[in-house]
């Protein structure tokens, strides 16, 4: 692990106190970032009668960016044994998941839906960035699984409507907290056949509040073409139930992005193997499972496609994820609770509110907003 990481960990319940925090034992140094000079062989513009200086405002950015640092919350969704745990500590290469930050090691996590969250502390080479995993404990481990969505649902909506208070106080703070899940990662079950009844219903209703990456865990348990076919049978179920995983096709933003989600999309569900064991392979020190067959890698793309969901949700796409959060899925509620707050007592039965927001003050943004709530489906 890198000796520059600081992780901090408070676990916190679904209403919001704090349960039990815990240390990890890194180092607790941290360097302040100071700027540097330009890099040698740059060109330097002191003398330039032509340069304005307009490129200096992506430095400026990036010395604000890293002075407030990031949040990102993902949640974790899937029956127990499939390794959730494991592949969220994979994912950062520290024990950031809640059966790992348990004060007693030996205590058994409740079977229940007890929504819980993990906020951690990571900073990595100057960067710091605020994480929350939500873990849902027990999802589809009943023997009557009806409904058993609802509390991460509500969940959800409820970071929604906490963002949203906060948003709409005369004396609301400078930055607002931002507790709403920006990701869900679903996972399935390696059965090699098909999505389960509660697979589908799951992603069908998630999918219009959240979004969701899913993955077919513990693939090390398929064969290379089950595991193609598993695939390529889970996309035709997503596609034949209208389920719309991320990265939506409908906000691609130009040719570029639809490219290259093109081939993020055609690898869904990520096949995926975690494994917080370091074992020494031909040299290398790597994060992998041992079997009597050699040593499945977890960062290896011919062993499991772990490496491409990490490049997804952290390296290439975490920023855009935090933007459809924002822009898409906070402001259908956001669009729905204000038409409800509005919604005077005279309307007739299917009358339509009136939109009032802050934003609706031009028949454009109004077409806008009508056009977000016919996405919108509660039901």
């Amino acid at each position: 692990m890198n000796q520059t990481q600081r992780l901090n960990t408070t676990i916190t319940s679904a209403s919001g106190s704090e349960v039990n925090p815990s240390h990890s034992n890194m180092t607790d140094s941290a360097k302040l970032h100071q700027p540097h000079p330009p890099p040698k062989g740059e060109r330097s513009h002191a003398g330039d009668f032509s340069y304005v200086g307009i490129d200096a405002i992506l430095e400026q950015m990036r010395r604000k960016a890293m002075k407030q640092g990031f949040e990102l919350n993902i949640m974790v969704v899937g029956q127990s044994g499939l390794g959730k745990s494991t592949l969220m500590n994979t994912l950062f290469k520290s024990k950031v998941s809640r059966k790992s930050a348990q004060p007693n090691p030996e205590e058994k996590i409740p079977q229940t839906i007890e929504i819980k969250s993990i906020s951690h502390d990571i900073e990595e080479k100057g960067v710091r960035m605020k994480l929350a995993v939500i873990d849902t404990p027990g999802f589809g481990d009943q023997i009557n699984n009806e409904n058993c969505w609802q509390p991460i649902m509500k969940f959800i909506n409820d970071q929604y409507e906490a963002y949203l208070q906060e948003e709409i106080n005369i004396d609301r703070k400078k930055r607002i907290p931002d507790s709403r899940v920006h990701c869900c990662i679903y996972f399935i079950p390696p059965t090699g056949h098909c999505l389960r009844p509660l697979d589908v219903e799951f992603m069908r209703r998630l999918s219009k509040v959240v979004n969701i990456v899913p993955v077919i865990a513990k693939a090390d348990t398929l064969t290379l073409e089950e595991r193609d076919d598993f695939k390529q049978t889970i996309r035709e179920e997503l596609r034949a139930n209208g389920i719309d995983v991320y990265p939506q096709k409908e906000f691609d933003e130009d040719a570029e992005d639809r490219l290259i989600n093109d081939k993020i999309r055609e690898m869904i569900p990520f096949a995926v193997v975690g494994s917080d064991q370091e074992y020494q392979v031909n040299g290398k020190k790597i994060l992998g499972r041992k079997t009597k067959w050699g040593t499945i890698e977890v960062e290896n793309i011919a062993h499991c496609e772990f490496a491409y969901l990490r490049d997804l949700l952290i390296r290439t796409h975490m920023q855009n994820i935090k933007d459809i959060t924002g822009s898409i899925h906070y402001e259908m509620y956001r669009v729905r609770r204000l038409n409800e707050s509005n919604a005077g007592p005279g309307l007739a039965p299917g009358q339509a509110p009136t939109l009032m927001s802050a934003d609706s003050s031009s028949p454009r943004a109004t077409t806008l907003l009508q056009r977000k709530l016919q996405l919108i489906s509660f039901s």
